[in-house]
């Protein structure tokens, strides 16, 4: 039988949660600040992250990065490029090269 490690913390906004990892984020407020379209809405909760917190928020926004540049991001992984890829693609706009 396994045992879990997770702990019961509070949000400041008062959620409740538990979590087993040191990440400080409640996963009750970041469901609430998901946005309903577009293509941040596609990505997980760490990868949208990563992206507003470079100030990313446009697919032009996005236009002006590398694929490399867009990795390097905390919390972006290489199973979200695909995602972006398509979202660029549909406005007719790609990753900068090199």
């Amino acid at each position: 039988m396994t045992t879990s490690n997770k702990e019961s913390r509070t949000c400041s906004q008062g959620h409740t949660y538990y979590k087993s990892s040191a990440c400080p984020v409640c996963p009750i407020c970041e469901d609430e600040q998901k946005p309903d379209q577009g293509f941040l809405s596609k990505l997980s909760a760490p990868a949208r992250r990563a992206l507003e917190n470079h100030d990313i928020h446009s697919l032009r926004d996005l236009s002006t990065l590398s694929e490399k540049e867009v990795l390097k991001f905390h919390g972006m992984g290489p199973a979200s490029l695909p995602i972006l890829k398509k979202a660029l693609d549909s406005e007719g706009l790609t990753f900068r090269s090199k």
